[in-house]
């Protein structure tokens, strides 16, 4: 069963315009490679190129930060939401 990803205005446009998008998975590393097989331009505004997390994304499922659980390990369930927010740097 799909889990529902909810998209920041500014990677949007890599999806059609979509707010969110259903995607498999059993881990968040599944269902990013589920989602960036769909659309493949949210590849490296998500992962590095060693497929690791982009230190200025953040991603939670549900309300937990994944960087406190499994990382991209960690595991989803079906009625899940998977929340990719932008960090915010500023000074």
């Amino acid at each position: 069963m799909p889990v529902e990803v909810k998209l920041p205005t500014l990677l949007r446009v890599h999806a059609g315009g979509a707010a969110s998008v259903d995607a498999n998975g059993a881990t968040i590393g599944e269902v990013f490679a589920d989602l960036t097989a769909k659309f493949p331009a949210l590849a490296t505004n998500l992962v590095d190129e060693n497929g690791s997390l982009h230190k200025f994304v953040n991603v939670y499922r549900n309300d937990d930060d994944i960087r406190y659980l499994e990382a991209l390990d960690t595991k989803v369930a079906d009625d899940d939401v998977i929340s990719i927010l932008p960090a915010a740097a500023g000074g």
